[in-house]
């Protein structure tokens, strides 16, 4: 069974999200919170294996509470935030921050047309993250991500011919679960100007992603765009994929989005990111694949390597999940395997004239 307390300051959104966890069979609410204060309480005493998060609650948030059960009792914490309130959502990510690995919407209640889909991501969520024991690792990345970095490790000797540095006309990265902090971080290590656009592709749960630009300009010094179909590509811009939407470039260097079939069941997927910018730039291009579940972007990575352009991996230490990255890194898809702070080094490299 997998254990789960509750942090809601609703009586009705904690008695929903209680019927609702506890319809699983595989699930059992072992206790509830009204506030962050019982919350960092329940979490000592209750040993749960999973906790939901509310984030606007009274005497204490959502973000203290997380920061603090980060620092003595860590465990994988769910952020159930209201998407549409922008105040939350910003803090959703300084959250994440202190170490919560997922954000999701409150499930809509009974009678709503996405109820069904919304209680079925939470369920699905709760299940994953209960798996993840490298939480209790975010502490010491976050202290690497400011650290002089160490020299990148290859994963396999670089093939002859590769793009020379000051030639790499794009840098494309995917992430999933875990990302949005590994994202962040990166972005923020970079040198600036940094002399060529960033693509990315996030998976990200539906009204978060407007939070999620605002945030990563915050705290990064980039101008951060939602894409735009047929947007041209700037020099020391950040583009995110749109929900819905699968994210390419053309052979004018615009941005295409694209409204096709999921891949894997993600639309957007890093596979048609990754796709697009093999075929596109080839080996002008750098492909980053970041922490997340599942395999997207990891044969398509190897497009971009077997083009010429350079794949980079994050490694299995730094990873909330090394899924996408380790898939790629298990066909042989991957240039270099590095920390977070290492990416930020070679990206450096690579892209310095």
């Amino acid at each position: 069974m997998i254990k789960v307390l509750i942090t809601e300051d609703s009586p009705v959104v904690r008695g929903f999200l209680e019927y609702v966890l506890n319809s699983d069979p595989d699930i059992e609410v072992v206790g509830t919170a009204k506030d962050g204060e019982e919350a960092v309480r329940l979490a000592a005493e209750k040993k749960p294996d999973v906790i939901t998060m509310d984030i606007h609650m009274p005497r204490m948030d959502g973000f203290e509470a997380t920061r603090r059960i980060m620092e003595t009792n860590p465990v994988p914490i769910v952020i159930c935030s209201a998407s549409w309130n922008p105040e939350e959502v910003d803090k959703t990510f300084r959250t994440m921050e202190a170490g919560a690995v997922a954000a999701l919407e409150k499930p809509r209640g009974m009678g709503h047309p996405d109820s069904e889909a919304s209680v079925r991501e939470l369920l699905q969520t709760v299940k994953l993250m209960s798996e993840v024991s490298v939480v209790r690792r975010w502490s010491r990345l976050r202290r690497k991500a400011v650290e002089k970095p160490v020299q990148p490790r290859p994963a396999a000797e670089a093939k002859a011919g590769r793009v020379p540095a000051g030639d790499v006309k794009i840098v494309a990265m995917g992430a999933s679960t875990g990302g949005p902090v590994i994202i962040q971080s990166i972005l923020a290590a970079l040198p600036k100007p940094f002399p060529v656009p960033v693509l990315i592709v996030q998976h990200i749960a539906v009204g978060f992603l407007a939070g999620l630009a605002e945030w990563l300009m915050k705290s990064t010094q980039f101008t951060v765009h939602i894409a735009a179909d047929k947007q041209p590509l700037k020099a020391g811009h950040v583009f995110l994929s749109p929900d819905g939407f699968h994210l390419g470039i053309d052979s004018q260097f615009r941005a295409i989005l694209d409204e096709g079939d999921p891949e894997d069941n993600l639309r957007p997927a890093v596979s048609f990111l990754f796709r697009s910018v093999a075929k596109t730039l080839g080996k002008n291009s750098v492909g980053v694949l970041l922490t997340g579940m599942g395999r997207d972007g990891a044969r398509e990575l190897k497009l971009i390597k077997d083009k010429g352009g350079t794949a980079i991996v994050q490694d299995k230490t730094s990873s909330v999940v090394w899924g996408m990255p380790g898939e790629a890194a298990k066909i042989g898809a991957a240039d270099f395997v590095l920390t977070p702070g290492e990416i930020a080094q070679k990206l450096a490299e690579l892209i310095h004239k």
